[in-house]
């Protein structure tokens, strides 16, 4: 019996030994994405993509703010004399549509914009990631962490000119 116990406190040392001979070789890296991905040129097209966008939103509410300022300045006027009682009723439908219409528009112009957004950005963060991985490969690097996400860590390399490189983005 002590026989089998010295035995696998023996194998259990040697692969214990092996772990962390194994842990010490790995190759430690971290990057910035926040840094990286506002640095490539496909970042600053999107971007000026996106603020194109939001100001042509922020144009569409205006027009639908003056187009429904308009409509209810005619229902409050004297002119409304010249419609007949169904007529008066349908404008102030149309008014009460627009209005909801108006008040619901920030919401869905919010969520059209974090569509485009996600349209835009989420292939640049791809092609990131992707040269990330391809510089840890070619480096040797193990692990890769985001430098925004450590508090405390080990020496590792900072791997942001090595992909900034990698992706020929000078600076």
């Amino acid at each position: 019996m002590k026989k089998i116990v010295t035995i696998v406190v023996v194998v259990m040392g040697l692969v214990l030994a092996g772990n962390s001979t194994k842990a010490q070789g790995n190759k430690i890296g971290y990057i910035s994405l926040q840094e990286l991905i506002p640095a490539m040129p496909e970042y600053k097209k999107a971007d000026t993509a996106l603020n194109d966008y939001q100001n042509a939103l922020a144009q569409n509410f205006e027009d639908m703010k003056k187009e429904f300022q308009e409509k209810d300045s005619l229902l409050n006027s004297k002119d409304t004399a010249k419609y007949t009682k169904s007529q008066l009723e349908l404008k102030k439908r149309e008014l009460s549509e627009m209005y909801v219409k108006l008040q619901g528009w920030q919401q869905q112009a919010q969520q059209m914009y974090q569509q485009k957004q996600q349209d835009l950005i989420q292939p640049i963060q791809k092609k990131a990631v992707d040269a990330v991985n391809t510089v840890a490969k070619e480096n040797g690097f193990t692990y890769v962490l985001t430098k925004e996400a450590l508090l405390v860590s080990p020496p590792a390399e900072d791997l942001l000119p090595l992909v900034k490189k990698k992706l020929g983005i000078v600076k």
